[in-house]
C-alpha cells in the first residue's frame, strides 16, 4: 500500500460516548478511515499532537475547553494549523455556525447528522489546499464585517 492508499485517521472529540459511537459508526461505513477519540477539548488537543490525524471532528459544548477554543488553538499552532477541522454540534443557530467557521473550522455540521453528509464533509475538508482554506476564511471575515 503506497502513501496515497493509506487509511486516513479521523479524530472525534465529543464528550458524549453515545454520539462518539454514532460518529464512529458513520465514519466507518466507508471503510476509508481509522477513527480515534477524545472526550473533552483538552484531551482532544493532546490527541491531535499524539495521533496527528488527517481530520478532526469537534463538538462545541465540552468540559475543560469548548470546541471554538479548541479550533482556535489548533489554527494558531503552526504544527496543526492546516489540519482539516469539522465542527459537529447541536448548536444550530446561524450565529453559532458563523462563530465556528470564524474560529477556523472548515465545516460546521449540526446534530442530528446524516452519515452521508458527515462523510461528504470529511471528503471536502481533506481535499482543501491551504490556499483554499485561507480564501474561505478571508471570505467569511469579509462577509461578517459587512454584516456588522
Amino acid at each position: 500500500m503506497n502513501s496515497e492508499e493509506a487509511i486516513k485517521k479521523v479524530l472525534v472529540i465529543d464528550d458524549n460516548p453515545t454520539i462518539v459511537e454514532l460518529i464512529k459508526y458513520a465514519v466507518n461505513l466507508q471503510g476509508l478511515y481509522q477513527v480515534v477519540v477524545a472526550y473533552d477539548g483538552v484531551q482532544g488537543l493532546e490527541q491531535v499532537m499524539v495521533e496527528q490525524p488527517d481530520c478532526v471532528i469537534i463538538d462545541v459544548k465540552m468540559p475543560k475547553m469548548d470546541g471554538y477554543q479548541l479550533v482556535r488553538c489548533l489554527r494558531g499552532d503552526p504544527q496543526t494549523a492546516e489540519v482539516p477541522l469539522i465542527i459537529l454540534s447541536a448548536m444550530t443557530r446561524e450565529e453559532d455556525q458563523m462563530t465556528g467557521l470564524l474560529s477556523g473550522a472548515d465545516e460546521y455540521l449540526t446534530k442530528p447528522f446524516k452519515p452521508t453528509a458527515l462523510n461528504a464533509a470529511i471528503d471536502r475538508v481533506l481535499s482543501l489546499t491551504p490556499a483554499e482554506r485561507q480564501r474561505r476564511t478571508d471570505t467569511l471575515v469579509q462577509t461578517q464585517a459587512e454584516r456588522d
